[in-house]
């Protein structure tokens, strides 16, 4: 990526968009640090990304929730259990670990769903439970990377309106995504990323690529 200089402001929601191989992965990538820039800077809720040591990355990423168009979900696991290991990780009181698994179900409406497992439920129920453990440690930001593109259009929808409501709940969304029919009806600012390099930054924009 190239000669980008772009601010993301708290609570925004931001489409990124563009062309496969664009550089959107890449993104999102820096945002999370999984890539280290080769030159210039990125700073995440003030902390310089370049100045992090190998240690302190985990710790980035608790204020970082992600979410992958494939769910990734552990199929051993039940939703509840899928949902814990995010706060397991961090130690938190078996307490609190319950009552906020059950407050992020409700969020995403799956609270009948916790003793399910991944293999009994939907595609958009996968997805739900995907975003419910992405904000179970109250992340300042989610990363969304094309969290509709294997869902059909209503559930598409209904996973919007959730993201939505996170958002209004005080949540930085980013959203990777090819969906021009949400772009262009859901209208926020929109990032667009062509060969390296942001080619447009607009308020309320559109997707401008062929669907």
């Amino acid at each position: 990526m190239n000669n980008i200089n772009v601010h993301i402001g708290k609570e925004e929601f931001v489409y990124v968009v563009g062309p496969s191989g664009a550089g959107k992965t890449t993104f999102i990538k820096l945002i999370i640090r999984e890539l280290k820039p080769s030159e210039g800077s990125i700073h995440v809720n003030g902390t310089n990304l370049g100045d992090l040591t190998e240690k302190e990355i985990p710790y980035l990423r608790r204020k970082i929730g992600v979410v992958f168009q494939d769910f990734k979900l552990f199929p051993k696991m039940s939703v509840y259990e899928n949902i814990a290991f995010a706060l397991e990780v961090i130690e938190a009181p078996a307490n609190r670990i319950k009552e906020r698994v059950m407050e992020v179900l409700d969020i995403v409406h799956l609270k009948d769903k916790a003793r399910f497992y991944p293999s009994e439920l939907s595609g958009g129920e996968m997805q739900r439970i995907a975003i419910a453990r992405a904000i179970v440690n109250h992340p300042a930001i989610l990363i969304a990377d094309e969290p509709t593109g294997n869902l059909d259009p209503e559930t598409a929808w209904s996973i919007m309106g959730i993201l939505e409501e996170i958002n209004n709940r005080g949540t930085t969304v980013v959203m990777a995504t090819h969906n021009s029919h949400i772009v262009n009806n859901l209208r926020k600012r929109v990032i667009a990323i062509d060969d390296g390099r942001v080619v447009r930054d607009e308020w309320r924009g559109a997707y401008g690529y062929e669907a």
